[in-house]
């Protein structure tokens, strides 16, 4: 795949992503803090989840780009292990659950609209990180996991997993939303 088509495409979604939790702010504590049951997460949950992610992605990928040494590369190429963490993240018509790592679940943890603030920071920050890796390997820029700091994925295969990790879970906010009718 060309490293400028999947650069852009990641670029779109991040856009779209950023006009969907947008229309958020304007939602009431009520909205934002319904569940459909005791186990299930909230809208401000699903969201800070992300933001736990993003804590971690975010800071790892600015690092490993300003340190980059290796140029852009026209082609990138997916790794076994990055495409299918990425395509694992991807949501379903029947959605595989997934447990969460107990650090990055959010569940009855006092939340208010800041979630949504922080997340959108984090979005524009995604944008710069996207942006400036126009001038790095996307596969030879290699960034440590959430899991495991010796499972490291090429930077263009963490985009796309951080991204669709995102995706999977705005999912879930429309379908929280679409319960509450």
């Amino acid at each position: 795949m060309s490293s400028a088509h999947l650069i852009q495409t990641l670029l779109e979604q991040t856009r779209q992503i950023i006009n969907q939790v947008e229309s958020l702010k304007y939602e009431t504590p009520a909205t934002l803090t319904w569940k459909t049951n005791e186990q299930s997460w909230n809208i401000l949950e699903c969201l800070e989840h992300l933001n736990l992610y993003g804590k971690y992605y975010l800071p790892q990928m600015e690092h490993r780009i300003k340190m980059a040494t290796a140029p852009w590369e026209p082609e990138f190429k997916s790794g076994i292990l990055g495409n299918y963490f990425a395509q694992s993240m991807l949501p379903k018509e029947k959605l595989n659950k997934m447990k969460t790592f107990k650090d990055k679940n959010p569940i009855n943890v006092p939340l208010n609209h800041s979630v949504i603030e922080t997340f959108l920071e984090q979005q524009l920050q995604l944008i710069n990180l996207l942006n400036d890796s126009r001038k790095v390997s996307l596969n030879k820029v290699r960034i440590p996991t959430s899991i495991s700091s010796l499972l490291r994925l090429k930077l263009g295969d963490t985009f796309q997993f951080y991204i669709n990790h995102i995706i999977r879970h705005l999912h879930q906010i429309e379908r929280i939303k679409a319960s509450m009718n």
